[in-house]
C-alpha cells in the first residue's frame, strides 16, 4: 500500500518489470489513513516511510519492518517471514532461527536452556 493513487499503480505495474507478474490489485491510502494508523507517516514530508507488516488472518500483529524512504524492502526476507509465521501458527512451542527458510529447517524450543546457547543447539541439529 501506498499514498500512490490507483492510476500512478497502473503505471508502476504497467512500466516496472519487477511487478509485471503482479496479479493483485495495490491498495491506495492517498488520505494517508492507514499510514498514520501504522504510524508511517511524516506529517511533515507529506510521505510515508516504507512499512511492511504482517498481519494474521486473526488480526494479531506478527511482523513490523519500517524503512526510511529510500531504502528498499527484501521480498525473499518478506517470504521467509510470511512462512515462519505460517509454520509457528502450526507449532506453536518452536522457535525459528534467523537462517530458517522453510518448513523442515532447523526450528529451536525456547526455554531457559537454551538463553546464549542458540549457536550451540544450530549445530546439534
Amino acid at each position: 500500500m501506498s499514498r500512490d493513487t490507483k492510476f500512478v499503480h497502473l503505471a508502476w505495474q504497467r512500466d516496472e518489470k519487477a511487478l509485471a507478474k503482479v496479479r493483485y490489485p495495490m491498495a491506495s491510502d492517498v488520505t494517508g489513513e492507514v499510514a498514520r494508523m501504522f504510524g508511517v507517516l511524516d506529517e511533515e514530508a507529506g510521505l510515508t516511510l516504507r512499512g511492511t507488516f504482517i498481519i494474521s488472518p486473526d488480526g494479531a500483529l506478527l511482523n513490523a519492518e519500517v524503512n526510511f524512504f529510500n531504502l528498499g524492502r527484501n521480498i525473499d526476507e518478506l517470504l521467509r517471514k510470511v512462512r515462519a509465521n505460517k509454520h509457528l501458527a502450526a507449532h506453536p512451542a518452536e522457535g525459528v532461527p534467523a537462517q530458517w527458510k522453510k518448513s523442515g529447517d532447523i526450528t529451536l524450543k525456547p526455554g531457559p536452556k537454551l538463553v546464549g546457547r542458540v549457536a550451540e543447539a544450530m549445530k546439534k541439529k
